[in-house]
């Protein structure tokens, strides 16, 4: 009810805004499990590819958005929860395995789940190599990947930004990519040549130019993805 109830007021609201374009849409399977592999450029990434999917797309997003008290705390945690964001520890000395198994949970259940192979946001607009939790988590699950390219959603909320500006956005979904071509492939093997794979698919969507090397983490200081 919440998420229909969001998605009722926040699609009609962020189309007459920021008028996107969508192209690509039939590529997202209306059913099962599926993962939508995308570049990262900005905290508002998490809300613009649900706004703009055919279906419900789940992401991760840190457990201190649901922790906050008072008034602001109960709307945090009642937003978060409508649109689907599932909680996790980033601070916990497994985060990244658990929240791999939170992304599997989330496929083995028929639902879509977003992720950014990058890791964390791009400060310099480059598209960085992707890590292969992505890979682990579609061969795992046997889902396909839908790679997803973001183009200007960082002028919407810049790095450093608090505020939402108005910025023209372009939402592109390409073709499902399969695992059963990376099924007879040494483990290690299978996981780096699918994830490569889904980033070139990436670059070719975003048109970034690409930095031949991982992402660094933000600094402690930052609040963001």
């Amino acid at each position: 009810m919440f998420y229909s109830l969001s998605r009722g007021v926040l699609v009609p609201l962020s189309r007459i805004l920021y008028r996107p374009t969508i192209e690509g849409k039939d590529n997202v399977p209306r059913t099962g499990g599926v993962i939508l592999a995308s570049n990262h450029r900005s905290f508002i990434d998490s809300f613009a590819i649900p706004l703009v999917a055919p279906r419900q797309v789940r992401f991760l997003a840190k457990a201190e958005y649901w922790q906050g008290r008072g008034p602001k705390g109960s709307l945090q945690r009642a937003f978060f929860t409508s649109v689907g964001m599932v909680p996790v520890n980033r601070n916990s000395p497994q985060a990244a395995q658990e929240s791999l198994d939170a992304g599997l949970e989330v496929l083995r259940a028929g639902e879509a789940f977003g992720i950014y192979p990058e890791g964390t946001r791009s400060r310099d607009g480059r598209l960085y190599r992707g890590r292969t939790g992505v890979a682990w988590l579609a061969l795992h699950a046997n889902v396909p990947v839908v790679p997803v390219g973001l183009i200007g959603t960082q002028d919407i909320q810049p790095v450093g930004a608090t505020l939402p500006k108005l910025a023209k956005v372009t939402v592109r979904f390409g073709a499902p990519i399969e695992v059963e071509p990376y099924r007879g492939l040494p483990a290690g093997k299978a996981r780096r040549e699918l994830t490569d794979a889904v980033m070139d698919a990436i670059a070719l969507l975003s048109g970034q130019v690409r930095a031949g090397e991982y992402n660094a983490a933000p600094s402690s200081g930052d609040p963001g993805t």
